[in-house]
């Protein structure tokens, strides 16, 4: 069975890449590498929740997935109101997707979570 928050983070890194040497080209390191970071630090986060020691330790790593997507929020917000940056709607509406996702695997992991503690 597909793991769908894997496959749509990795996507969503992939894109986050691309846009970031965007801007890049356009001299716009900075932003360019907190987007980066942020941006791809989502998908790392999910990623190493596959392995957790726990149930507490994979609700963890996806609440720091689940900052991480508030953090790449808020620079899209900046970069969408540079008027001299690329598009970035792309990645609002697959950060959107992907905050969704997260959220319910941070609700249903609680409420299992809780039923067996």
């Amino acid at each position: 069975m597909e793991n769908v928050i894997l496959k749509k983070t990795i996507e969503f890194s992939v894109e986050v890449v691309n846009y970031a040497e965007l801007l890049e080209e356009k001299r716009r390191f900075v932003i360019a590498n907190q987007l980066l970071r942020s941006g791809t630090s989502i998908g790392a986060n999910v990623h190493e929740a596959q392995n957790a020691e726990s149930k507490n330790d994979f609700i963890h790593k996806f609440k720091i997935a689940a900052k991480e997507v508030e953090e790449t929020k808020y620079w899209l917000t900046v970069c969408k109101s540079v008027s001299s940056y690329p598009n970035c709607d792309h990645l609002e509406i697959l950060l959107k997707e992907i905050d969704k996702i997260i959220t319910k695997i941070i609700a249903t992991s609680k409420a299992k979570n809780a039923v067996i503690g």
